[in-house]
């Protein structure tokens, strides 16, 4: 304390005396606050405390403060003590009387401890043993509670490996992404875990490459059961149409039947006709399956690899991979499909197999495109049917140019129209099909037509060329059912008799009859009007009879054995055909149910090709007629140099006329023809007649005036006048009635007169009356008798025409190189 008032003195006597200093009772004041905050402050917390202290400028009197306290605390502690110290001292005392039974009682401690330590060293070990069995059994727990973590793991792995191998892959895809995402999460931090982990994609890879693999086979599959598909298919939609159109059919069946009451039996035809029973229909093979149930799509694929690859590709977030595959292979497997055999042309069966295939790819793309939501979409499926549609038909087009047997045509067409029918149930446009079946039509058409030019040649080659002749009533009604003839003067006549017409006629109209109805089957079930069905018969039967009946018929008409009576019963028998156009007619009308007067209904032109036969028939008539005369004439042996002729006429000429008057005999015996319109057999042997006539002069004429011959004397004139007279005589001799007066004779009247000009040497008329209408020699050339009179004269040789006239002979020779003179004159005035 002393120290302290001593401090404060001398602080006090530093101080500036009077008013006190205001900072240092600040920093007094200070001092004292830290002080106290010592004494009341933990010894933690004192730090700041002490730092404001060294943080000021008083630290030096702060510390003098701090020596004053301490001794002030020092003080009041031994003030404390010496208050307090006897009690300290007893308790001392106490305290040694207390430590020798401390020390007692730490030695019995120790007994007891030892004591204890022996009895409790078997307990210690039991002891040990059991926590070293509550460790075993704690390690034990925790190993079965990680187990029971870890054998979900396994057990899942283990399902995953079984369903691997048992090709379940979508479950394996399953159980593996619930072993990724639940089970193995719980035990990632084992290695065995990582391990599997670390697999996951391997195995995610494996199950698609199995999976892939999987579809590999499916498409194989489906590649080498395409055709039973399409077979299957085919035969449940012609089972289906069969029973939408069972009414039809029954109808078609009853017309059927009454219109092949008309068809005539063709036995020379062996079976050949297209409504033989070779020509069964549509695919008449597989009648005696029809009433078996078709296996379906699903019974012949399992599509299920499909299914359970694109789950799979799908999970795996790899789709449109998958799509892009799947569709890539199949478009190959489609161009394999299009690519038609070599020879699918020479059977039914190639072709039969190849729409098979076709429709088997599309019912299955159909199927695919139905029942896998999106692996192939209409636009694909579309493209697919495009790309097929132009090939099949290019295939069709192509193949079906090699055949030539119209039953396999109509087979062909049959077998279209039911591979059409089947994909339009599918969905698939199919018109361009019906489209191109018109045009194998035409095609069809074309091999009819040289089907039935063999036809009807056979029939113009087996024929007779003579009336048919019929003994009773049975032959009459079967010529009458075969061929619409009506004559009632026929009719009336009594057993036997003939019909005017050979046999080709009742079978070249049976035949067309037959080509009419094989038109007509090619035209079922083409989705035609009954309008194009009749447009399409009548073109092709006029094309039969306007080229390939036409054809045929010339044919036999220009064939050079041919003779007259032949020729002259062509004539009649294309009289009557063309008569029958009219009932072929009615004919398609009634199978058609198109009546004729229908805007733009064909009209049959038949009429012109059997008027065409008969003039081809007349014209051959009047050739062969004067290619015989022509032949008579050149037997003819005249001597020109004759001096006198002969009492009669030629040989050759006799037997020419005997030859013209059996020719035309025959012509008076033939029966006419029934059509009013057609020219009659008499007509044609009236023109015949006078066509030979004609022929005959001119032959006649230019033989006489013929180049070769360089000198005629008057008695081989008269010798050829003879002959001339002859031609006359049979003139008038009328070999064939109807001629009016001396119509026949005309044909020799140019001949005539200029015989009788140079017979009776009659020039003085000839020039004088040249150029008037009512002229004598009217019909003589003068260029004619010229080249006539200048044969009669030879200046190289003695003329012996007017040998017995030697005195007058000057003046003869004079005179005939007057009449040159004249004729020439003549002849250059007319020219000018």
């Amino acid at each position: 304390m002393t120290s302290g008032h001593v401090q404060r003195g001398d602080v006090g006597v530093r101080a500036v005396p009077g008013v006190p200093d205001m900072a240092e009772l600040e920093t007094a004041a200070e001092h004292e606050r830290i002080l106290r905050e010592i004494e009341s402050t933990e010894t933690a917390c004192i730090g700041p405390t002490l730092r404001s202290v060294y943080d000021g400028e008083e630290h030096s009197h702060f510390m003098e403060k701090l020596e004053v306290r301490i001794r002030n605390h020092d003080r009041e502690i031994e003030k404390m003590c010496n208050f307090h110290y006897q009690g300290f001292v007893d308790s001392i005392t106490e305290l040694l009387k207390v430590r020798g039974e401390a020390e007692k009682l730490k030695n019995q401690v120790m007994d007891t401890n030892r004591r204890l330590q022996l009895d409790g060293a078997e307990l210690l070990s039991t002891m040990k043993d059991l926590q070293q069995c509550r460790i075993q059994q704690r390690n034990i727990a925790a190993t079965v509670e990680k187990l029971s973590l870890c054998l979900p793991v396994l057990e899942m792995y283990s399902k995953l490996r079984e369903q691997m191998r048992a090709k379940r892959h979508y479950p394996a895809l399953k159980t593996l992404e619930q072993m990724e995402h639940t089970y193995l999460p719980q035990v990632s931090h084992y290695r065995f875990c990582r391990t599997m982990v670390e697999n996951i994609p391997k195995l995610r890879e494996e199950i698609k490459d199995v999976s892939m693999s999987d579809l590999k086979d499916f498409l194989e599959s489906i590649r080498k059961h395409s055709e039973r598909i399409g077979e299957s298919a085919m035969k449940q939609a012609q089972q289906q149409r069969s029973l939408d159109n069972i009414l039809t059919l029954q109808t078609k069946g009853i017309l059927g039947r009454r219109y092949k009451k008309d068809l005539c039996p063709s036995p020379e035809m062996n079976g050949t006709s297209p409504m033989s029973e070779q020509d069964s229909g549509i695919l008449d093979v597989e009648d005696e399956d029809e009433e078996e149930e078709a296996p379906g799509t699903q019974d012949l694929v399992d599509f299920s690899p499909v299914y359970r690859c694109l789950h799979i590709y799908t999970v795996l977030a790899s789709r449109e991979v998958f799509e892009n595959y799947y569709r890539k292979q199949r478009r190959k497997q489609a161009r394999l499909v299009l690519q038609p055999p070599s020879n699918m042309h020479e059977t039914l069966a190639g072709y039969r197999k190849y729409f098979h295939q076709i429709v088997g790819f599309f019912v299955v793309e159909d199927h695919i495109l139905h029942t896998t939501g999106g692996l192939v979409n209409r636009a694909y499926v579309d493209e697919l049917w495009d790309l097929a549609l132009s090939k099949t038909m290019a295939a069709l087009r192509t193949h079906s140019s090699y055949c030539s047997d119209p039953n396999l045509v109509l087979d062909l067409k049959n077998l279209i129209v039911h591979f059409a029918d089947t994909l339009q149930g599918y969905g698939f446009p199919v018109h361009q099909l019906f489209d191109m079946l018109l045009e194998v039509r035409d095609q069809y058409g074309e091999i009819l037509l040289k089907k039935w030019a063999g036809v009807f040649r056979n029939i113009l080659d087996a024929d007779n060329y003579s009336p048919i002749p019929v003994s009773d009533e049975n032959a009459y009604k079967k010529i009458i059912s075969q061929f619409p003839f009506q004559d009632p003067e026929l009719e009336k006549q009594q057993f036997p008799k003939k019909f005017p017409f050979s046999e080709f006629v009742p079978k070249i109209y049976c035949q067309i009859k037959e080509f009419i109805y094989a038109c007509l089957k090619f035209s079922e079930d083409l989705h035609l009007s009954s309008t194009e069905v009749d447009d399409m018969i009548r073109k092709s039967t006029n094309l039969l009879l306007t080229r390939t009946l036409s054809n045929c018929l010339q044919n036999i008409i220009k064939r050079r054995n041919v003779g007259l009576t032949e020729l002259v019963q062509i004539i009649i028998n294309t009289s009557h055909l063309e008569v029958s156009c009219k009932y072929l007619e009615e004919f398609i009308t009634n199978i058609t149910n198109v009546l004729p007067d229908t805007v733009h209904t064909t009209k049959l032109y038949g009429l012109t090709t059997f008027k065409d036969a008969r003039q081809a028939a007349e014209e051959e008539i009047y050739t062969n007629l004067n290619q015989k005369i022509d032949q008579f004439l050149q037997l003819a042996d005249y001597d020109w140099m004759a001096a006198e002729s002969a009492e009669q006429a030629s040989d050759y000429l006799l037997d020419l006329v005997a030859f013209l008057n059996s020719t035309f005999a025959v012509f008076t015996h033939l029966p006419a023809a029934v059509d009013m319109h057609s020219r009659m057999p008499g007509k044609v042997a009236q023109t015949a007649c006078m066509s030979a006539c004609k022929h005959l002069s001119t032959s006649l004429t230019q033989l006489l005036l013929e180049a070769d011959v360089k000198q005629i004397t008057m008695g081989a004139l008269q010798q050829f006048n003879l002959d001339v007279k002859e031609c006359e005589r049979f003139a008038r001799s009328g070999p064939v009635p109807g001629f009016q007066g001396d119509t026949l004779q005309l044909a020799f009247i140019d001949l005539r007169q200029l015989l009788d000009l140079f017979i009776k040497w009659d020039w003085s008329t000839y020039l004088a009356d040249y150029g008037q209408p009512n002229c004598k020699y009217l019909r003589v050339n003068p260029t004619t008798a010229l080249t006539l009179l200048e044969k009669m004269k030879d200046p190289s040789r003695k003329n012996v025409v007017f040998a017995q006239f030697r005195k007058n002979e000057r003046d003869k020779q004079k005179l005939i190189e007057t009449v040159a003179k004249q004729l020439r004159g003549l002849i250059n005035s007319h020219h000018s």
